[in-house]
């Protein structure tokens, strides 16, 4: 392998193990400006995308330990990665997918599992994990609040006949 083939093999060796996901796309027939626009959409997500020429990117996914890949890697394709959320990501992918019908996901890998195109269009289908995270604290808050508001009521109640009582008093004191 000539030596600048093996500088972008390492360079992108070293972009997909610091990335805990990657998406492959195929992208053929986009125009510059919408794959212009594809970037700034994942920038915004985390994420960040590459075209990679197929033989250096198979070199570069066998020595990350991706061994599956079963002749996935065909026609032109950009390599989607990111250091965040994948399922912000595989959002993004998803809908510009729906606006650019040129744009098509082959597969991708989440810690070391392969992702059929489904599996990232459910993923995609997800909220965000700050949504996520948002739903578990409020699933968590809520019996102790229902045990804060039952244990008051009696307390609430009693305040509440004691009042009542001292008003009715009031009138025949001062009768």
């Amino acid at each position: 392998m000539r030596a600048e083939k093996q500088i972008l093999t390492k360079e992108y060796l070293t972009r997909l193990n610091a990335s805990p996901f990657f998406i492959v796309v195929g992208y053929s027939g986009l125009k510059v400006a919408h794959l212009t626009e594809f970037r700034n959409r994942l920038r915004q997500a985390g994420a960040e995308v590459h075209i990679v020429k197929n033989s250096i990117f198979a070199i570069a996914a066998k020595e990350a330990g991706v061994t599956d890949m079963n002749g996935s890697v065909t026609g032109q394709i950009a390599v989607v990665t990111g250091q965040k959320d994948i399922s912000v990501a595989a959002k993004a992918v998803k809908n510009f997918g729906a606006e650019f019908d040129k744009l098509k996901v082959k597969f991708g890998y989440l810690n070391n599992k392969r992702l059929a195109e489904a599996e990232i269009m459910l993923l995609a289908d997800l909220p965000t994990i700050e949504v996520l995270r948002s739903k578990l604290l409020g699933v968590l808050n809520a019996p102790a609040t229902k045990l804060v508001v039952l244990l008051n009521t009696p307390a609430t109640q009693l305040a509440r006949v004691l009042q009542a009582r001292a008003e009715q008093a009031k009138p025949e004191q001062a009768e």
